[in-house]
């Protein structure tokens, strides 16, 4: 039977080169296939938009505060949430954004807080072409998207910037529409619009209200200006990564000690000496307040304190010494000029506090031995004068869901949260207190800052 078989199908050695050949061409079509798609791909990825740097310099497209006080810079379909986190999509917080994209990027945006005006109040507004958005908690409002001329007629499509205006910032509630060198007043009210000129503003590529102040953006340049003249005072434009972005390297013209007292962006710890000098850090920076003569000097955290490189959690001074947290290492300097840091340090968190690191805020009070730690929503004592040091006496408070910094001194405590800082006269008021204080600007009461 194998003979058979055999002699049915012919040994023929052309047939098999010809399937030899049909092979080698197969692969080669395949690899040119691959090759292609590998190619297309790499094209792709190259085209695909970048993800944007704000510490690069943008001019954003949109800017906003949230109903928690927390600004939102708009570029392209990407977000920037406060003033350090790094650009996220669009569509994550508000997914209907994207839903229309011949629409384009959002032109404008602003937050109503009108209380008088309960169907839209802490309703955020954006602005796309000749549609409006409106959000309520990061829901899109039924029957949204609009037109802009039937939520707010009289008002153009295409908008450059936009930003609310209550009383008696404005002469009644309003919202002001910037589009090239047309200035529309929008009663909210009312809904009667009231055409403006101002003649000493650049035009706005986007504005906001931030700490009762207004601010309109030019490229990555931002300038002060009063609501209802549009009057632009002092030294402006100023650059915006300086006042409103968390960058590690100044402008080239900047004022070092002027960005640094006036920065919007929050503290990340503050102290003051046995000498009552303030030392006061952010990101990169640092700035001192000098007691008595209250000279304020900016420096980097790298150049004073260069074990540290940047970007501290927490400081505390005790016995002419600064102790300073970074994630969960304490650093000790020795107060002087230059800073003296101390042999065998860092040492951990655990091992010098008694505590897990990383922490939020530290003090120490005036003519006390006890260093207060503030992790999350709780409060620790570690007595200094004891070893080994131990957190104890673990408090909640209540007032705060975070805190960004803490100092003590002869007057009380100040805790630090964003912008704005609290007095309590005493640790124990702080922790059980149950309505919050009076409410104080950190770059006006602190620094000195003028706007």
């Amino acid at each position: 039977m194998k003979a058979a078989a055999a002699a049915r199908v012919p040994f023929c050695p052309a047939l098999q080169a010809f399937q030899r050949i049909l092979t080698m061409k197969l692969l080669a079509h395949v690899l040119c296939l691959c090759l292609g798609l590998a190619l297309a791909w790499a094209q792709s990825d190259a085209n695909a938009p970048a993800v944007p740097d704000r510490c690069l310099g943008l001019e954003m497209d949109a800017v906003a505060v949230n109903e928690e006080g927390v600004p939102y810079f708009f570029k392209a379909n990407h977000v920037f949430k406060g003033f350090h986190a790094k650009a996220e999509h669009s569509n994550g917080s508000f997914t209907e954004l994207d839903d229309h994209p011949h629409l384009g990027h959002v032109d404008a945006a602003f937050r109503m807080h009108y209380e008088d005006s309960p169907t839209h109040h802490d309703h955020m507004f954006f602005f796309l072409d000749n549609k409006v958005f409106s959000y309520y908690q990061h829901k899109l409002e039924v029957g949204y998207p609009k037109d802009i001329s039937e939520v707010f007629p009289g008002i153009p499509d295409h908008l450059d910037a936009a930003v609310e205006c209550p009383k008696p910032d404005c002469d009644e509630d309003s919202v002001i529409f910037f589009k090239g060198d047309d200035i529309y007043h929008f009663n909210v009210r009312t809904k009667a619009v009231d055409e403006k000129e101002f003649k000493s503003m650049p035009n706005c590529t986007s504005a906001f209200r931030f700490m009762e102040h207004y601010y309109c953006f030019h490229g990555h340049m931002f300038s002060k200006f009063d609501p209802k003249t549009g009057e632009v005072h002092g030294r402006y434009p100023k650059e915006a990564r300086d006042y409103f972005m968390r960058c590690s390297k100044f402008s080239d013209q900047s004022d070092h000690v002027d960005r640094e007292r006036c920065s919007r962006v929050h503290l990340d710890a503050i102290t003051s000496d046995d000498a009552g000098n303030m030392y006061a850090f952010r990101g990169h920076h640092f700035i001192r307040k000098d007691e008595g003569n209250d000279t304020l000097r900016a420096d980097t955290i790298e150049n004073a304190f260069k074990e540290l490189h940047s970007e501290v959690d927490a400081v505390f001074s005790y016995q002419d010494h600064l102790y300073m947290i970074k994630d969960d290492q304490v650093f000790v300097y020795k107060v002087g000029e230059p800073h003296t840091h101390l042999e065998g340090y860092p040492k951990s968190v655990k091992e010098e506090l008694g505590i897990e690191g990383p922490i939020d805020a530290a003090f120490v009070c005036e003519d006390r031995h006890i260093a207060h730690i503030i992790k999350g929503t709780d409060i620790y004592d570690v007595e200094l004068k004891v070893t080994p040091r131990v957190a104890g006496n673990k408090r909640p408070f209540s007032l705060f869901k975070k805190v960004d910094a803490a100092m003590c001194g002869p007057g009380g405590v100040k805790v630090i949260l964003g912008n704005h800082f609290y007095h309590f006269d005493s640790v124990m008021l702080f922790v059980a207190g149950r309505a919050l204080p009076e409410q104080h600007k950190v770059s006006l009461e602190l620094f000195g800052c003028d706007h």
